[in-house]
């Protein structure tokens, strides 16, 4: 405690204030302790690295994706504008022609097939759609063997 010396003109403080210095040194303390603590939580700090990463990662994948988009637009509007009338038009219509040919296709195929193989084939459709994802990893797996096993005859 201070004890008033002759050059102090202040009273020395009552023991409630110095019950408020204490209370307030001890808040003083736990936030300098929870400041400590905070920079020491390695992991805390590597997840929030991580996050602002990915945040960073997102909007840049936006920027490239709009860029690219924006891209293709142009190329698109440059080759149709320097495609000439004629074969635009060529092409919209055998386009045209090939899908009606395609439907007709069908028709014919539709009538033709025996009705116990058309219903065998619905109900593999109808497999088919409810295994989407096993197939599709199936049908890739293959594609895969096949690349290597070309790509090994070449050697």
């Amino acid at each position: 405690m201070n004890t008033p010396s002759q050059g102090d003109k202040q009273p020395s403080p009552t023991p409630e204030e110095l019950r408020e210095q204490v209370e307030h040194t001890r808040e003083e303390l736990g936030r300098t302790v929870e400041a400590l603590a905070a920079k020491a939580d390695v992991k805390a700090q590597a997840k929030e690295k991580a996050a602002e990463i990915q945040e960073q990662a997102a909007e840049k994948a936006t920027r490239v994706t709009d860029q690219l988009r924006d891209k293709a637009a142009q190329a698109t509007q440059l080759v149709k504008d320097k495609t000439p009338d004629t074969v635009l038009d060529k092409a919209a219509h055998a386009a045209s022609q090939v899908r009606d040919t395609a439907a007709r296709a069908g028709q014919l195929a539709a009538e033709k097939t025996p009705d116990p193989l058309r219903e065998k084939a619905d109900q593999a459709a109808s497999r088919a759609r409810a295994n989407r994802t096993p197939l599709l990893a199936a049908a890739v797996a293959l594609v895969v063997f096949l690349l290597l096993r070309r790509n090994r005859r070449r050697r």
